[in-house]
């Protein structure tokens, strides 16, 4: 354990936000690589979105300006089965508060996102 993380809890903290770590990449063939084919999300709009749908909206919008001043808490990860881990935090970002999840499947590649959602906070 590190820092009272566990191994797991330490690698996935180290991928959220998702698509905000530079050291994974943004490039279309680093967003692929950090998400399962089948792979989906809900967004603050309660609107579903696919891989593809998700990657070219990264891609068109590039950086987000302060996203490295972002600042996550209530990590709090479980592992499910088959290799998988659900991955609830609360990300503050400048003031705008949410809840997220992502679930994490770790194949021989490494870790694939599978699913993620984000919940804005309502009189936080």
């Amino acid at each position: 354990m590190t820092d009272g993380l566990s191994d797991v809890e330490a690698e996935l903290l180290a991928r959220e936000p998702i698509f905000r770590r530079p050291e994974f990449g943004s490039t279309r063939a680093a967003y692929l690589a950090q998400t399962a084919e089948d792979s989906w999300e809900v967004g603050a709009s309660a609107r579903v979105h696919d891989r593809e749908h998700v990657v070219d909206t990264l891609l068109h919008r590039g950086k987000v300006p302060g996203d490295e001043n972002w600042e996550i808490s209530d990590v709090c990860c479980r592992p499910l089965a088959d290799g998988r881990t659900r991955s609830p935090y609360r990300l503050d970002e400048d003031g705008r508060l949410s809840r997220r999840l992502t679930l994490w499947h770790r194949d021989p590649d490494g870790w694939k996102i599978l699913y993620h959602r984000g919940t804005l906070i309502q009189d936080a």
